[in-house]
C-alpha cells in the first residue's frame, strides 16, 4: 500500500491527521540528519501495527511531501 504523507517537523506534539489525499504527520523531531524520517517510520509502524522494516520512504526523503510504502505481508 502506498500513501501520500505530509510531514510537519518540530511540532509541539506528535500526531497523525487524515486528509483527503493521504496523511499529515506532525513530528517533534527536526528535519536534520534524517531524524524526522526515522521518527516518521516509527510513528507509522505504531499507527498501522506493523514492524518498522515493513515501511519505506519511496519518494521525498528530503521533502515534506513524501510517498511511503507499507508492506503488509505477514
Amino acid at each position: 500500500m502506498r500513501l501520500r504523507v505530509r510531514v510537519v517537523p518540530r511540532a509541539k506534539k506528535q500526531r497523525i491527521e487524515k486528509e483527503k489525499d493521504g496523511l499529515k504527520v506532525y513530528l517533534t523531531e527536526p528535519a536534520t540528519e534524517q531524524k524526522a524520517n526515522k521518527k516518521l517510520i516509527e510513528i507509522l509502524a505504531d499507527h498501522f501495527h506493523t514492524k518498522k522494516y515493513n515501511i519505506t520512504i519511496v519518494k521525498g526523503k528530503k521533502q515534506r511531501d513524501k510517498i511511503v510504502e507499507i508492506n503488509e505481508s505477514c
